[in-house]
């Protein structure tokens, strides 16, 4: 066979329970077990084509082709693929990224996953998507909560093998989220960096670790129970924290700018006065995230566009688990990057 093509779509995902830091940084390993919730309104799109007839792998990025440094990170991602069934062909990727790149929206979460079961089913591998999540784990570490629809668990493990995510809840509940995009330009620490920063050198980060297991355990509960408000509570509370440890770490820095402290006390003050549940989440980027009902979502919207431009707050409700698609789909997609679509 010359050539064989795999093509597929990945959302992102909101940490609730955060991933903040690496037990090994080869194997993508974390220190401590993460939850999240998939959404809708933002993926990633790829195409990966295996063909014989290629000298190279090459990579293309939202119809623009990618630098070496870029290139050599998806082909490290694609020999572990290779490597797995001993296949020596290159491959041309193309992605296109219905989200903003870098900007802490879960690019990387969805353009991973979504690599992985382009590459997959490309090469027709029989990998359960538990199996798989361990395989997108080695591109970006939330990427394996990407894989799962609803609420996901990315389970620490103990090793390569069991370190891999899977679906808790399909959290079709009433449940919804707001991005309040207050700057979705790329991010001057990049995740990976600023992680490594906080790990060696945050006196919080310890803390860090060791209430995050308690956190996980307590959302597990409270998502079982459907408890919303709980759920909220204990996912605004874990962001904090994260956050905390980026504010301790030597130098310290911070994901935050001047508009997202605007959305915090933005949302603090809706919540007060319309008695709404509504509640924050940050990951690393200056973007505040607001977990809230399905049912409450115009309200939400209504009163917070006396803050924020209405182009600013982006609506999701949970969306479904990473799949294939056709080539029909693919030439959609690039109708719709052509036209605007990209945001």
């Amino acid at each position: 066979m010359t050539q064989s093509i795999g093509i597929a779509r990945a959302h992102t995902n909101i940490a609730l329970i955060k991933y903040w830091g690496k037990r090994d940084k080869e194997l993508f390993l974390p220190m401590n077990s993460s939850l999240s919730l998939t959404l809708d309104a933002f993926y990633t799109d790829t195409k990966v084509v295996f063909d014989t007839e290629l000298t190279a792998d090459s990579f293309s990025l939202n119809q623009k082709e990618q630098s070496e440094k870029e290139i050599e990170k998806i082909s490290r991602f694609l020999n572990l693929f290779r490597e797995y069934i001993g296949e020596k062909r290159f491959a041309r990727v193309e992605s296109l990224n219905f989200v903003p790149t870098a900007a802490g929206l879960a690019s990387s979460a969805s353009a991973f996953a979504a690599l992985a079961l382009a590459t997959a089913s490309a090469l027709q591998l029989d990998l359960s998507m538990e199996q798989l999540s361990t395989f997108a784990r080695r591109g970006s570490g939330s990427s394996t909560r990407s894989l799962f629809g609803g609420f996901v668990e990315w389970e620490m493990g103990t090793c390569s093998e069991d370190s891999l995510a899977r679906p808790i809840d399909p959290a079709d509940w009433d449940l919804a989220m707001l991005v309040l995009a207050v700057d979705t330009s790329q991010k001057k620490v990049a995740s990976r960096e600023g992680m490594d920063h906080t790990v060696a050198t945050s006196p919080f980060y310890q803390a860090w670790v060791d209430t995050a297991k308690a956190d996980l355990a307590a959302i597990k509960k409270a998502i079982a129970e459907r408890d919303f408000d709980k759920v909220g509570q204990i996912a605004e509370h874990n962001g904090m924290k994260m956050h905390a440890t980026t504010l301790s770490a030597n130098p310290p820095f911070t994901y935050w700018n001047a508009g997202s402290l605007l959305a915090q006390e933005a949302v603090r003050q809706v919540r007060q006065d319309l008695g709404v549940s509504a509640y924050m989440t940050m990951d690393a980027g200056p973007n505040v995230k607001v977990l809230c009902r399905a049912s409450d979502v115009d309200k939400l919207v209504g009163a917070l566009s006396q803050h924020f431009p209405a182009d600013k707050i982006i609506t999701s409700l949970p969306g479904k688990g990473a799949s294939q698609l056709t080539e029909a789909d693919w030439q959609a997609s690039l109708e719709r990057f052509g036209a605007g679509g990209q945001l």
